[in-house]
Formats: structure tokens, C-alpha cells, sequence
């Protein structure tokens, strides 16, 4: 992987910033498809919020130490998915969960990772010295979801993600249950099943108070656009989580995404008005970015349910290197694609791109034809 403009090796979409100085352009210039979220967040009413915080002198989340425990944070969340408070634990993000679920599964025995999969898995997992082998996903699918998980080969702990980041799949929860009781412990990460139509069915989050072995790890960062403020939680068992909570910093989330949080989820109506918006989103934008792209040449996008779609190229059955469209489109247009080379199992003949707003589709199927259109691929 190619390093960025300030040294650090990119393996994550979204790195505007970054970008932007390689570039030599303002990062408000760059349309940026490599991150995928909701692109009419936040919520208006979180704005506001965050405003009246930012606003207070003498006692506000901006100025005061989080509360240590997260009590307000952890009920919030614990009532949105009917669990006790001690079976959730928020964190900086789904990243710094990863980590402390990576310490268990380190000293569990073998992790079977996905393949393709998100990098931060084996990230995590080699903070701690962790054995791992990978588990080799289907890279050719239909958009019949939810689909059956593949059988995976033996191995002590289970990594997976639902629905599947980069590939967009959905895992039925009736075949991941079975799972349960073939792994000593089993990761699921659900950062991008809120943005699902119907997704929730598939969660495994019902699962939890009969299996002591399964953690669930989401995210709120994807839904509601604010990668920015670093928030995501694990659901697992209390003894578990107790356990997290003494290895880790004091407070690993800051006030205001506490604060964040503890709004998002503290209103159900609100929540649920969001999320029936969002679904609307993915399932619309999904369909027509999807259908637009196939009549482009050399691009072959995978049916996805979510809030992204894993392109593959490919020119009369030949794989294609899309490196240079994607460096292309950088360059000559200012938008960003998700560069797939970090994920293991593909390379740079696939790329991903996050949905955003019908303008933004446009513009970036303008670039792509014009871009395909004026030059070969390289094979």
C-alpha cells in the first residue's frame, strides 16, 4: 500500500485530509466515495446539540472529565436493544473495541479471519501475539439476501461481519447461530447492519443472553456521520466486559460523543424515524448507482445490501487493474474511491464505492465514463 501525503500507510477510506494535501486542493473540493456514510447526517437536532454543549462555560461536556462508568451512555444504549447496563460497553470507536475483543481471542487459540475482510481485524488481533488463518469468502454472488454464511474450516475463534464489509453480503442469522456453539468465542461486527433494509432480523444481538461466548460489536459512526466523533459499543457478557473496562484507558470516549450518544439512541421515535430514512436511502440510491454502473464498460459492481458496492473490473471475462481508473479519478476529478488492496482476497482489480446523493452519483458516473471512455485499462 502506498503511503499518504503525512507518512501513515492508508488501509481506511475517508482520508479526506490526507488526500487533499497529496492533491494540492482544498478537502471541501474532494468528493470523497471511499468512506461510506450517511451523506444527509448528521441529524439536525445532534447539531444543535453539540452547538448549546460547545456553548457552556461553567459545567459542560467540552470542559468536564466524561463520567467515568459511562452510566447515562450505557443505559441508552442497554434500553435500545433491551440488555442490562452491564452488557454494553462504548468505546472510541469500533476500532478500540476490536483491540480488547482481540486480547480474549488471542488467548482463545486460533482466529479464522475473513477474506476478504476489514484490516483491522488482524490489526487488533496482532497487538497481542494472536494466531489467525484466514476464511475464504465467495467473491461471485447473486442479490438474494440473506444468504447462507459459508461453512467455515476449524479454528477456536470466529471473526465476521454482517453484513460483510468490503463485499455488501448479508449473512442470514439462522445460519450463524449454529456457529455458536462450534467456536469458544465469536466476534460479530454489525457496524453497517443499522443501515440495512430489514437488517435487523439478521442481528445477533437476541442471541446474547444464551451464548456467553459471542460478542457483538457496533458502530454509530456509519448511520449517523460522525466518524468524527469516535463512538461505537460491545455488546457481550458482564464478566466480559468488566474485564475490557480494567485493561483500558479511564476514558476512551470523549464528552461529547457521550453526549452524542446517549441523544441518538435516548429517543425512539427520533431513532426510528432516522433509520426508516436511511433505509429508504440504500435501498433506492443502492439500486440505481448499481443498475448505472453496469452500463459503464469494464465495471462489473457486486449486488450489495448495504451502503456501498464492491466494483469488479472486468473486460470479456479477464480481470482488469483498476488502480489507475481510481488514481485517475483522484487526480483529474477530485473524488475518492475506496482503494481495495488493504483488503486481503482482493487487489487492485476491485474498488468500493460508498452511496451518496443523487448529484454526487452524477458527478461520479460523469468521471468514470469519461475516464473509461477515453483510455484502456490496464490487464
Amino acid at each position: 500500500m502506498p503511503p499518504s501525503a503525512d507518512g501513515a500507510i492508508e488501509i481506511h477510506g475517508g482520508n479526506r485530509i490526507a488526500a487533499a494535501r497529496r492533491l494540492g486542493c482544498a478537502p471541501s473540493r474532494l468528493l470523497d466515495a471511499s468512506a461510506s456514510l450517511v451523506p444527509f447526517g448528521p441529524p439536525a437536532g445532534l447539531r444543535r446539540l453539540l452547538r448549546r454543549a460547545l456553548d457552556g462555560a461553567a459545567a459542560s461536556p467540552l470542559r468536564d472529565y466524561p463520567e467515568r462508568g459511562y452510566a447515562s451512555l450505557r443505559a441508552a444504549l442497554a434500553a435500545h436493544h433491551g440488555l442490562p447496563a452491564d452488557g454494553v460497553l462504548p468505546g472510541n470507536g469500533a476500532a478500540d473495541l476490536f483491540t480488547w475483543a482481540a486480547r480474549d481471542a488471542a488467548a482463545a487459540g486460533l482466529n479464522l479471519l475473513p477474506a476478504p475482510g476489514f484490516a483491522d481485524y488482524g490489526r487488533a488481533l496482532a497487538c497481542w501475539g494472536g494466531r489467525s488463518a484466514p476464511q475464504r469468502l465467495p467473491l461471485r454472488w447473486d442479490d438474494r439476501f440473506p444468504t447462507p454464511f459459508p461453512d467455515p474450516p476449524a479454528g477456536d475463534v470466529l471473526w465476521l461481519c454482517n453484513p460483510h464489509n468490503p463485499t455488501g453480503q448479508l449473512w442470514s442469522r439462522a445460519s450463524l447461530e449454529p456457529l455458536l456453539g462450534r467456536f469458544a468465542l465469536v466476534i460479530a461486527d454489525e457496524a453497517f447492519l443499522p443501515l440495512v433494509p430489514g437488517g435487523e432480523a439478521q442481528s445477533l444481538v437476541p442471541l446474547l443472553a444464551r451464548h456467553r461466548n459471542l460478542v457483538v460489536i457496533r458502530s454509530l459512526t456509519k448511520l449517523f456521520a460522525i466518524a468524527g466523533l469516535r463512538l461505537g459499543y460491545a455488546l457481550a457478557s458482564p464478566e466480559r466486559l468488566a474485564r475490557w473496562a480494567a485493561w483500558r484507558d479511564p476514558w476512551p470516549v470523549n464528552g461529547l460523543a457521550a453526549l452524542a450518544g446517549e441523544a441518538l439512541l435516548g429517543d425512539g421515535a427520533a431513532y426510528a424515524r432516522w433509520s426508516a430514512r436511511v433505509e429508504r436511502w440504500v435501498a433506492w440510491e443502492g439500486t440505481w448507482l448499481r443498475q448505472r454502473l453496469a452500463e459503464l464498460p469494464d465495471l462489473a459492481p457486486m449486488p450489495s445490501a448495504t451502503n456501498f458496492l464492491l466494483v469488479r473490473g472486468e473486460r470479456q471475462g479477464r480481470p482488469l487493474d483498476l488502480e489507475p481508473l481510481r488514481r485517475s479519478l483522484e487526480e483529474d476529478h477530485r473524488i475518492l474511491l475506496r482503494d481495495c488492496r488493504s483488503f486481503n482476497g482482493l487487489g487492485s482489480g476491485w474498488l468500493r464505492i460508498a452511496l451518496l446523493d443523487r448529484p454526487s452519483h452524477r458527478r461520479l458516473l460523469r468521471a468514470l465514463a469519461h475516464q473509461v471512455g477515453r483510455r484502456p485499462l490496464a490487464t
